[in-house]
């Protein structure tokens, strides 16, 4: 959601801010702003809209400090304008915050009935208030914010300053995530490590409960215990990933570029966990013993990932006989579900940050079920309070709309499906050998259908204007990547798309079927094929403008589209790995044809850190 940078050093802070920001707007926003020590006071600048428009009222700006602290807003409270940018001030205290605050109506009450004038209309403006009252009656900035988090119900992040110490910053959490850098004389503070890793790769990541006070380059931590605040020592972490992969390459949008990243991102995924020399499945950097208590499994994700659940539900019951339930996070949180030791919870989340995923990984622990995350960051909350761990292995995804972290995540949950149907006597070594032999072709296939990009550039400039509305269908594994397809064209080009099981066309969906509506019809040569092309049949008699993508030359197909794309013939399971490239390629290259933004879709944001 919403991105926070503080910052401590030697360098223009205004600069390191600005930077900083700029790695975050990908997490969409809706206005931004900076504070930073002035000399003796701290100066704050905000602008509605895209960052630069803070850029333009900053050129002209010089500051004599050190120390300073920048937000990129996504509205929650308040319509998106300057007054309701960040910072937000209170006497001596400048504040950035990330969450919402639940309990937001009482404070705002209860300050007004102080006397309290309040300039905006967030919760933030609420907490910067109650943290310079804390200020004032408090003996130290630890027991300030002690008394402000005994206030506070929601979810947070948040960093702020103080005048009357001009090398601080304040710092504490419960729930979005804190990371606190820490370089060569100088301390750097965000929400990502896309703002960080530019300065160093030496980091601590904030839990709840926590709070870090830092005086110079000096750190602090606490951890709020019983009611109060305990010192503790942390410890640093290195940061796998390098600057050089936030950066376009010459591509015009990040997501494009993370759609052709996806061949080396999907061997990347695979390689800890297979052996290369035998062609097995060696599930890496789990506890076996663990794993063969499963008796049944539930996974839980949002958005995206939940359609690559989808997609493991139909792997797993079919290879390793698990019974499997999935289901979408923030249903599954308030659902009391029944859980034991002998079921394994599985969370898919590809920041890692997901407040409705990490909810429901906490109560499944809770419950004393076994808990595993499937993740792209790791030390992120919900890998680091997960039981067992697997990784996306993706690298950066910079665009909002994900592609490379759902085809890893397919490549990862497909070796899941074969490692539990081998520990169980369901997979013999040739079947297995067949499967991993094709598992290893998937990166130069892919590479393949990256071939047909052009194709999609030419066709968007005629789908632009011609449909109404878009019907993405499919059977069996391509269902839920109909969903995604669906999804990404919503996503980016603002178009209404539905995802449908193509056999429940004939429940419904054939009302809406016309000239007007294009069909995009996801048709492999597979177990259901003939029952696919029976539907199609449907959608074409009712005048449907049919794109279908099938199985190298198919006359039968070609007939019956107006568009048809042919894929590499692979293994039923692993075709959601090639058949979703195009879908991909259709919703960047229409949207860019709408002259929409393609990396940050309106409204939207990359990690979705509160409920």
């Amino acid at each position: 959601m919403c991105g926070i940078v503080g910052y401590y050093g030697p360098k223009d802070p205004k600069e390191v801010l600005l930077n900083g920001l700029r790695k975050l707007e990908y997490r969409g926003y809706d206005s931004a702003g900076v504070s930073i020590f002035d000399g003796k006071t701290i100066k704050r600048v905000r602008a509605s809209g895209k960052l630069c428009n803070l850029v333009e009222k900053l050129k002209d700006e010089s500051f004599q400090g050190s120390l300073g602290i920048g937000h990129t807003r996504w509205a929650t409270h308040g319509v998106p304008s300057e007054r309701n940018a960040h910072p937000h001030n209170s006497k001596e205290v400048s504040l950035i915050h990330n969450g919402i605050i639940e309990n937001y109506s009482e404070i705002r009450q209860e300050l007004k009935g102080q006397g309290v004038v309040l300039e905006s209309d967030t919760d933030s403006e609420l907490v910067a208030h109650l943290l310079s009252q804390a200020l004032e009656s408090e003996k130290s900035p630890a027991q300030a914010v002690q008394s402000v988090i005994g206030k506070l119900r929601g979810a947070y992040s948040v960093l702020a300053l103080w005048q009357e110490r001009p090398d601080s910053i304040m710092a504490f959490k419960m729930g979005p995530p804190l990371i606190v850098g820490v370089g060569s004389n100088e301390i750097i503070m965000a929400s990502d490590i896309q703002a960080i890793i530019p300065y160093t790769k030496r980091v601590y990541y904030l839990d709840d409960h926590e709070m870090v006070l830092s005086q110079g380059t000096h750190l602090t931590f606490f951890r709020l215990c019983d009611g109060k605040w305990r010192e503790i020592q942390k410890e640093i972490q290195e940061v796998e990933w390098s600057a050089e992969e936030s950066e376009k390459l010459g591509y015009p949008h990040f997501m494009l570029k993370e759609i052709f990243e996806q061949p080396r991102a999907v061997a990347a995924a695979i390689t800890p966990h297979i052996n290369l020399n035998h062609h097995t499945v060696e599930l890496s950097g789990v506890d076996h013993k663990l794993l063969d208590s499963v008796e049944r499994m539930v996974i839980v994700a949002c958005g995206t990932s939940y359609y690559a659940a989808m997609v493991a539900d139909y792997l797993i019951e079919n290879f390793a006989q698990i019974p499997v339930e999935i289901d979408i996070a923030s249903e599954y949180r308030y659902r009391h579900p029944v859980l034991g030791a002998s079921t394994l919870v599985v969370i898919i989340s590809q920041s890692g940050e997901t407040a409705d995923s990490l909810a429901v990984l906490r109560e499944a622990n809770q419950k004393g079920a076994l808990t595993l995350s499937i993740c792209n960051v790791k030390g992120s909350t919900i890998d680091r309070e997960s039981k067992l761990h697997l990784y996306m292995n993706a690298g950066s995804e910079i665009g909002v709309a994900s592609t490379k972290a759902f085809t890893c995540t397919l490549s990862i949950v497909f070796l899941l499906s074969l490692y539990f149907a081998k520990r169980r006597g369901h997979l013999n070594e040739t079947v297995e050998k067949e499967l991993i032999e094709s598992l290893l072709l998937i990166p130069s296939q892919m590479d393949q259908v990256l071939s047909y990009n052009k194709y999609f550039s030419e066709a968007s400039q005629a789908l632009k204007s011609h449909h109404r509305g878009f019907l993405y269908m499919g059977r069996g594994v391509s269902y839920p990547i109909a969903l995604e397809g669906a999804l990404k064209l919503k996503e980016l080009a603002y178009v209404h798309a539905e995802g449908y099981a193509a056999g429940e066309m004939k429940h419904g969906p054939l009302a809406l079927i016309d000239e007007s509506m294009a069909v995009v019809m996801l048709a492999p040569q597979d177990s259901l094929y003939e029952k696919t092309l029976s539907n199609l049949e449907e959608a074409r008699a009712r005048g449907a403008k049919v794109i279908s993508i099938g199985t190298e030359i198919d006359p039968r197909l070609q007939e019956l589209s107006l568009h048809y794309l042919g894929l590499p013939k692979v293994h039923w399971a692993l075709t959601p790995l090639l058949s979703i490239i195009p879908l991909q390629l259709l919703a960047y290259h229409l949207a860019s044809a709408m002259g929409h933004d393609v990396d940050q879709p309106r409204n939207l944001a990359k990690s979705v850190t509160v409920e």
